[in-house]
């Protein structure tokens, strides 16, 4: 009775084996099914982070960049308006030298002395070109134009003639003067009201 009872038992040991190699191969299985899901998942998982990353650095870069062609354009045009106005000092201080030949010449085109007129005019022509050929040039303002506050220096106000003299220059006492695009002197001019 041992003797049955051992192979009965040995029986069973073979059994619970098969058994337990099964479960254990079949579990395998199912790890391997879920290692190489979840591997799958994180992959997905690695390249949908990888291209936001790729994205936002992308981002970034045109962000950048246009910065940087903002940054160009904006020191170009500084560098331009520098050079263009670099003189303002200097034209500023010559303009009085200009009017002053002006008058010279009207007082000078009076005398009987034609020669010295002439000579004069050279001179003050040559001056003239020489600033107009560093940038300064004549705001052109005549009587009968339109009074503009952003172009004009009013400094009188005479009653008008007529209607369509209102609001318009009557006289130019001082002309005004442009160094490139910006205006260095205002033409003082008398209105009509």
């Amino acid at each position: 009775m041992t003797k049955k009872h051992k192979s009965n038992k040995s029986e069973d040991t073979t059994y619970d084996k098969d058994f337990l190699e099964d479960q254990v191969k079949g579990n395998n299985d199912f790890e391997e099914e879920q290692d190489t899901e979840s591997w799958k998942d994180n992959e997905q998982g690695e390249t949908e982070v990888l291209k936001d990353q790729i994205n936002k650095e992308k981002d970034n870069f045109l962000r950048l960049f246009a910065e940087f062609e903002n940054y160009k354009k904006r020191t170009g045009k500084e560098r331009i308006e520098l050079y263009s106005t670099a003189n303002k000092e200097l034209m500023t201080a010559l303009i009085p030298v200009l009017d002053d030949f002006e008058r010279g010449l009207k007082e000078l085109e009076k005398s009987s002395d034609h020669a010295l007129y002439e000579g004069m005019k050279l001179i003050y022509n040559k001056f003239k070109n020489t600033l107009f050929q560093k940038g300064l040039k004549d705001l052109e303002v005549k009587p009968g134009d339109i009074f503009d506050a952003d172009l004009h220096e009013a400094i009188s106000q005479l009653p008008a003639g007529s209607e369509d003299m209102k609001g318009k220059i009557y006289d130019v006492v001082e002309k005004g003067y442009k160094l490139g695009d910006t205006i260095i002197r205002f033409p003082k001019v008398v209105t009509s009201n």
